[in-house]
């Protein structure tokens, strides 16, 4: 099945010495894994799950995800202003007198004008399909495939196709795979099954948020026990409730859809790098995997724990995304 190729995607600045912040207190990133942002700047509304991202540092591209859920919370802001034109847009220097600059005035003073503002502040987690590309576009590149020519925001918007194109043109197939992958893709149907009744599904105030992750954790603990499903036995602080499909395409937590699997089998497991072979109910372990002894020697062997029919239904999609030539 050919992925569908998604409209929207976005260009993130990552934090650090180069995203712009010098009006603010900055950002608490973690490049592969999370991207903070807040209402006050541009964009804040229009990120939602299932979006591809790109990262980058303003010089070149770090890796591409995509957003597997939005949290959302109250909170300040601190702002550092021109004292002469009062705009945000100033540059903290660090080998130059005054230390400040503005951007817009190009006024220089050593002290800005600090206040609080109330914003809303957001994270978005990408980290399962997270794919390490660093310095495999320019930022040249990068600024041309914007869908806006000289677009300076930290969240901007970008061209999708034409970034796909540029990350297959050098060789980096398997993290397009890995994005539209995980992309909404309405072909993907659903088990005949009702949904577990708890609160779940998204929160559309201002963004999807995935809600009921803890319930179908405790619900999943409680019938397969402290075991991961592919290595057999572990404490329950290292397990999490993966779930058997795209839970950003779907929104739903079914009751018998996930399975207790290590972090690491879990990522694995979503990247398609693991998989069930259908009928058998064995593991199967992809080449690129098979060279890591650990994970090797789980090919072939039967799951560590009984399986329901429905469970069954959702890992032979899994199988047929994943390992079925389409």
């Amino acid at each position: 099945m050919e992925s569908v190729i998604p409209q929207r995607a976005w260009l993130l600045m990552a934090a650090g010495d180069n995203r712009g912040h010098g009006g603010n207190s900055g950002y608490d990133d973690q490049i592969d894994a999370y991207y903070s942002w807040d209402s006050n700047v541009p964009n804040f509304r229009n990120l939602a799950v299932g979006d591809p991202v790109a990262l980058w540092d303003k010089e070149r591209l770090l890796g591409v995800s995509v957003i597997e859920e939005i949290t959302t919370e109250p909170g300040t802001k601190t702002l550092r202003r021109c004292p002469k034109c009062a705009t945000t847009r100033i540059a903290e220097r660090k080998n130059t007198l005054p230390r400040f600059r503005c951007m817009k005035c190009r006024e220089e003073f050593a002290v800005p004008v600090v206040h609080e503002v109330e914003v809303i502040h957001f994270r978005a987690r990408y980290d399962a399909a997270w794919t390490d590309l660093d310095g495999l576009l320019t930022q040249d590149e990068l600024r041309s495939l914007a869908t806006k020519p000289g677009d300076i925001n930290a969240m901007r918007p970008l061209d999708w196709a034409r970034f796909r194109e540029a990350l297959l043109a050098r060789n980096a197939g398997r993290a397009v795979e890995r994005v539209t992958g995980r992309v909404p893709d309405a072909s993907w149907a659903r088990p005949d099954e009702p949904p577990v009744a708890f609160t779940q599904g998204f929160n559309h105030a201002l963004v999807r948020v995935r809600r009921g992750q803890r319930q179908f954790r405790e619900q999943l603990l409680a019938g397969q026990g402290s075991v991961c499903a592919f290595t057999g036995g572990a404490p329950a602080r290292v397990l999490e409730a993966g779930h058997l499909y795209s839970y950003a395409q779907l929104g739903t937590h079914f009751r018998h859809g996930g399975l207790m699997l290590r972090r690491d089998v879990h990522r694995l497991f979503d990247d398609g790098l693991l998989a069930v072979e259908p009928g058998r109910l064995r593991i199967d372990v992809a080449p690129d995997l098979a060279a890591f002894p650990q994970y090797a020697q789980l090919h072939g062997v039967p799951l560590a724990v009984n399986v329901r029919n429905e469970q069954v239904e959702w890992l032979n999609k899994h199988w047929s995304e994943h390992r079925v030539t389409h």
